[in-house]
């Protein structure tokens, strides 16, 4: 997928939707994004620490209303943050730790342009608690995955993976933690291929 420069610097904006502590947004604020720059971000947590880092960094920043639900937008709130979105000419969106599926307009005016970062290698482990599933069953290797959003829960086509060794001491907090280090590395990796138009190859795992 190739997406369209949208002003005369050929830089491609990016909005970043975020719940909560906003660390892969910040690595990706601060991280090697080619020509993409995070220009928006959008919460559905007013009091998300990820609001206070938009601040620090110079990012535009929205609390939304995601509506009554607690796993999913309602119609309206979700036609509102799509709006939003679409008048700051957003060409490429970033889920990063916004816990809600994605189904209704968003989905459809952003199609092929909405990515998400997963701490697993999908297809195994998709949904929450991904890094206590692997303990549980086992697994020597775990580690993140970027990749395009579709309407299933961590479904969609994979752009990216790296690979993260499972120790045999190793607790739930401690994997999370090399993780997410992957995470912040593979999330800017991921949209700088994305915005230049090159199809990112898997690492080996």
């Amino acid at each position: 997928m190739i997406l369209e420069q949208n002003d005369e610097d050929g830089i491609l904006r990016i909005a970043v939707l975020a719940s909560g502590r906003g660390s892969n947004f910040e690595a990706l604020c601060r991280g090697d994004t080619g020509n993409g720059r995070i220009s928006l971000l959008i919460t559905d947590n007013e009091n998300a620490d990820v609001m206070r880092k938009a601040s620090e960094l110079g990012v535009e920043a929205h609390y939304i209303s995601p509506g009554r639900y607690r796993t999913k937008f309602g119609e309206a709130q979700e036609a509102e943050w799509t709006r939003l979105m679409m008048d700051r000419g957003i060409e490429l969106v970033c889920l990063a730790g916004l816990m809600r599926i994605i189904k209704g307009s968003m989905l459809e005016e952003f199609k092929g342009r909405i990515i998400n970062i997963h701490p697993s290698l999908l297809p195994s482990f998709p949904g929450l608690h991904a890094q206590k599933k692997a303990l549980d069953y086992g697994v020597r290797i775990s580690g993140c995955s970027v990749h395009y959003v579709d309407a299933g829960v961590d479904t969609g086509p994979i752009i990216l993976q790296k690979a993260v060794h499972v120790k045999d001491d190793d607790t739930v907090e401690m994997l999370s933690g090399r993780i997410l280090q992957q995470e912040h590395i593979a999330y800017s990796e991921a949209v700088r291929f994305i915005c230049s138009g090159v199809r990112p190859i898997q690492d080996d795992v």
